[in-house]
C-alpha cells in the first residue's frame, strides 16, 4: 500500500489552525522549491490558474502540493490513475462532489471548535472581528455541538459513497472511515462522560461509573429542576409548616431576592463546562492523529476533484504526463504552452521541450520580448503541474519528479553595497550549485552579469560544464553566443534560438544560436532608439532658441 501521508497534517494539533503562510517556503523551511524559486515561477498566480476546491482544507491540500511537490513517482501514479478514474465515473464524480458540497460549512464549524476562544456570556454565534483571533461570546456550547456534528456527517457521508476502483481514492476514503472507528469520533459523537478531567465514551462506561453525561447546554435539565423544587420548598416551609408566623410574604420575598442567583449558577457552571470539559476534550481532539487524517482525505479528495474541473476548463490539449520513477530528472514535452498565458492569449504558440540523458543541457538564446523566459517558465510551471498529479497543456509528456527546482533571475531589490550584482547573482548560482542533483531543474537567467566579458567567459563556462558534469537538468538563458561556441566545440549542451521573422519574433524555439540581439527592434518599439534620441534633442534645441 503506497503512503500518501504528509510529515505534516493540514488539521494543526497547536491553538492555532495552520495556514498558507505557514506552508509557503521559507529560507529556513522548504523542500523541492526555495523561496526564490517559488516567486520567481509565479506558483501563487499558477494556484489561483487551477483551484477549483471547495473546501478550505482542498485549498491548504493543493497550495501544499504546489509550494512543496510530492517526489515520490508511485504516488503522483497513483493519483493520476485516481483522477482517470473520476474522468471515466460520473456517478463517482457526482458522490465525490456531493460530499465535499455539504461539509463546506461544517468544516468551518470545527475550525472554530478547535481553535476558537470563548469568553463568556450568553452571546454565542459570530466570531468577534478580531483578525488574529477566533474569539466567540459563550463557552463554546455551540461550537461544539457544530464541530462535533461536521465529524459525523463526514463519516456517515463518507460511508454512502461507492467503492473506487483506484488505490489513491480507496485509501483517502479509508482514512474516514478508520476515524469512524476510533474513540476521537466515538467522543465527539457522544455521549461523552466526564470526572475529574477524565472522560470516557458510552461503550467504556460501566454501570458503576459515577462519571456525569456531559450536556453542551447552558440550560440543563437537573440544575433546572433542582432551582425550581428549592424555590418550591421554600414556599411549602413557609405556608404550610409555619402558618402561624402569617408570613407568607417572607417566602415570596427570598424567592425575589435569590432569582438573580439563577443566571450566576448558569454562568459559573458554562465556566467549568468550559474549562473542565470542552477545552481538554477539543485538545484531545487536536491531537488526534485519526481526525487529522479524515480531515486530510477531505482535503486530497477536493484537490482530485479540482483538477478535474481544471481539466474541464482547459482550452486546448492537455494530458497527464507519464511518470517515471528514476534517479535522474528528465522532461519530455510535445506542444506544450504556457498554463497562466494560454486564456489570456488564445493563439499561444506552443514549443516542444526535450530534457534527457542525452540532451541535460539545454541553452537558450535570441532577442529580447522573443519568447526565451516564457519558454523557460512553462517548463518549471508544467514540471510543477505533472508532479503534483494535474493536468498538463500539452499533446504528450514524460517526466522525472524534481527532487529540487530552481529558477535564478535577477534580484535588484537584495543587492547589497559590498557584493554588488555580479557577487550577489554569483552568491545565488552557489547556492544552486552546491544544492542541486541529479535530480534537479535548474533554470538559469543569464550569467555572471556585471563584469568583464573575459570573466563572464570564463565563470560561465566552468559552472555550465559543472552543472553537466553534476548531471542536474540544465537551462541558461543567454545573449553570450560566443559561450555557446564554446561549449558545443566540447559536445556540451543542446541549443535553441527563437524563431525570428521580418516582422518580428514568432515566439517559436528552433534549433541553432542566436548571434543578433534585435535590440535596434526593441528600442524603436518602446519609442527610444537612435532616431527617437536624435529628434528629442533637436526638438529641445528649436524650444531653446526660441
Amino acid at each position: 500500500m503506497i503512503d500518501i501521508w504528509r510529515k505534516k497534517f493540514i488539521l494543526s494539533d497547536s491553538d492555532q489552525p495552520r495556514s498558507m503562510e505557514d506552508i509557503r517556503p521559507t529560507e529556513a523551511d522548504y523542500e523541492a522549491l526555495d523561496p526564490k524559486t517559488f516567486a520567481a515561477i509565479e506558483t501563487e498566480a499558477l494556484f489561483h490558474t487551477i483551484d477549483r476546491t471547495k473546501t478550505e482544507t482542498g485549498r491548504m491540500a493543493l497550495y501544499r502540493s504546489l509550494a512543496r511537490p510530492d517526489q515520490d513517482a508511485q504516488v503522483i501514479q497513483q493519483k493520476q490513475i485516481a483522477l482517470r478514474e473520476i474522468e471515466t465515473n460520473p456517478e463517482l464524480y457526482s458522490a465525490l462532489a456531493t460530499l465535499t458540497e455539504k461539509v463546506v460549512s461544517g468544516e468551518r464549524t470545527l475550525k472554530h471548535l478547535l481553535y476558537g476562544e470563548f469568553s463568556g456570556g450568553f452571546a454565542t454565534d459570530e466570531p468577534s472581528s478580531r483578525s488574529d483571533k477566533l474569539e466567540f461570546g459563550g463557552y463554546g456550547y455551540r461550537q461544539y455541538q457544530d464541530g462535533t456534528q461536521f465529524a459525523v456527517d463526514l463519516v456517515e457521508k463518507a460511508a454512502a459513497l461507492p467503492r473506487p476502483q483506484s488505490a489513491y481514492l480507496r485509501t483517502l476514503l479509508d482514512a474516514i472511515h478508520d476515524f469512524g472507528q476510533s474513540r476521537t469520533y466515538a467522543l465527539m459523537k457522544g455521549p461523552v462522560y466526564s470526572m475529574g478531567g477524565k472522560f470516557k465514551t458510552k461503550k467504556e462506561k460501566s454501570g458503576f461509573d459515577l462519571y456525569s453525561r456531559f450536556q453542551p447546554s447552558l440550560f440543563k435539565i437537573i440544575p433546572m429542576l433542582t432551582f425550581l423544587a428549592a424555590g418550591y420548598g421554600i414556599l411549602f416551609f413557609f405556608e404550610t409548616l409555619m402558618p402561624q408566623f402569617g408570613t407568607s410574604y417572607i417566602s415570596y420575598g427570598i424567592l425575589a431576592l435569590t432569582a438573580p442567583v439563577l443566571p450566576i449558577v448558569l454562568l459559573a457552571m458554562g465556566v467549568s463546562d468550559r474549562d473542565s470539559i470542552i477545552y481538554p476534550l477539543r485538545k484531545q481532539f487536536r491531537e488526534s492523529p485519526d481526525l487529522a487524517k479524515a480531515v486530510e482525505a477531505l482535503g486530497l479528495l477536493d484537490e482530485l476533484l479540482s483538477f478535474y474541473r481544471y481539466g474541464l476548463s482547459c482550452t486546448g490539449d492537455k494530458i497527464l504526463p507519464e511518470i517515471i520513477d528514476e534517479k535522474q530528472h528528465r522532461l519530455t514535452v510535445s506542444q506544450a504552452r504556457n498554463p497562466l498565458l494560454i486564456k489570456a492569449i488564445p493563439d499561444y504558440v506552443p514549443n516542444d521541450v526535450h530534457l534527457d540523458l542525452a540532451g541535460r543541457v539545454l541553452i537558450i538564446t535570441g532577442p529580447n520580448s522573443g519568447g526565451k523566459t516564457a519558454y523557460c517558465k512553462t517548463i518549471v510551471q508544467i514540471q510543477l503541474l505533472g508532479q503534483i498529479g494535474c493536468y498538463i497543456p500539452a499533446t504528450q509528456g514524460q517526466l522525472v519528479p524534481a527532487e529540487h527546482l530552481y529558477y535564478q533571475v535577477p534580484d535588484p531589490g537584495q543587492l547589497s553595497a559590498a557584493m554588488g550584482r555580479f557577487g550577489h547573482e554569483l552568491q545565488r548560482t552557489r547556492e544552486i550549485f552546491f544544492n542541486a542533483t541529479p535530480g534537479s531543474l535548474v533554470v538559469l537567467d543569464e550569467l555572471s552579469e556585471g563584469t568583464t566579458f573575459e570573466e563572464k567567459m570564463t565563470i560561465s563556462e566552468y559552472i555550465l560544464k559543472g552543472f553537466h558534469k553534476l548531471g542536474a537538468s540544465t537551462l541558461l538563458v543567454t545573449h553570450n553566443h560566443e559561450l555557446c561556441e564554446l561549449l558545443q566545440k566540447d559536445g556540451i549542451g543542446r541549443y535553441l534560438q527563437v524563431e525570428f521573422m521580418p516582422q518580428g519574433p514568432t515566439h517559436r524555439l528552433i534549433a541553432g544560436i542566436s548571434k543578433v540581439s534585435h535590440a535596434d527592434r526593441v528600442a524603436s518599439a518602446i519609442g527610444f532608439s537612435q532616431k527617437d534620441v536624435e529628434e528629442h534633442l533637436e526638438r529641445q534645441s528649436v524650444t531653446r532658441e526660441r
